[in-house]
C-alpha cells in the first residue's frame, strides 16, 4: 500500500513537472517579449516559497527537540517536516535556481559582481537546505543531537543571507 502511494505521488510529480514545463514553452513562444518578465515574477514566487520552508523547518525543528520520542507529537512533527521538505522546499529551491540562472543568462548579469556575490550566497542557502535535510532524516530516525538553541541560532541565518541577498539585488552595489 505504501508503494502505491508513493507510485502515485511519483506520477503526480511527473505530471505537475510536464505540465509546468509545457506552459512555460508555450509561454516563452507565444509572448517571447514579455518572457523575461513572466520568469521573473515565477521566481519571486520560487524564493517565497523556498523562503518560507527554510525559515520554517528549523522552527519545527525547535519544537520537535521537546517532543518525547515515540510520542504521537514527534510522530506528527516528523510528518510535517518530511511533508515540508519534500512537498514545498525543494521543489521551491528547484524552481528559484533554474528561473534564477535563466534570469541571469538572459538578462546578461553573468559577468556582473552583485550577481556572483548573490550567487555565492544562493550557493551558501543551499548547504544550509542540505543540512536541514539531513536534520530532518536525523530527527525521521530519532537521532536528534542539537539543543533548541542551536535551531533558535541556526533558524536566524535564512533570514540574514535573504536580507543580503535582497540587497545585492535591488542596489546592484557592484
Amino acid at each position: 500500500m505504501a508503494a502505491e502511494g508513493f507510485s502515485q505521488r511519483y506520477r503526480l510529480a511527473v505530471i505537475a513537472i510536464t505540465v509546468t514545463a509545457l506552459a512555460a514553452v508555450i509561454l516563452l513562444w507565444l509572448l517571447p517579449k514579455s518572457a523575461y518578465a513572466w520568469v521573473k515574477a515565477f521566481h519571486i514566487i520560487a524564493v517565497i516559497a523556498w523562503m518560507a520552508g527554510m525559515l520554517y523547518l528549523p522552527r519545527l525543528f525547535v519544537y520537535h527537540c521537546t517532543a518525547e520520542k515515540g510520542s504521537v507529537q514527534s510522530e506528527t512533527f516528523k510528518l510535517m517536516e518530511r511533508r515540508l521538505l519534500r512537498g514545498i522546499i525543494n521543489p521551491a529551491m528547484v524552481a528559484t535556481w533554474v528561473s534564477g540562472l535563466w534570469l541571469a543568462w538572459s538578462g546578461g548579469w553573468l559577468t556582473a559582481g552583485w550577481l556572483q556575490a548573490k550567487l555565492a550566497l544562493v550557493v551558501l542557502l543551499s548547504a544550509l537546505h542540505g543540512l536541514f535535510a539531513r536534520w530532518v532524516k536525523a530527527f525521521a530516525a530519532d537521532e536528534n543531537r542539537h539543543s533548541q538553541r542551536f535551531y533558535r541560532i541556526i533558524n536566524e541565518v535564512p533570514t540574514v543571507l535573504m536580507i543580503a541577498i535582497v540587497i545585492l539585488v535591488v542596489l546592484k552595489p557592484f
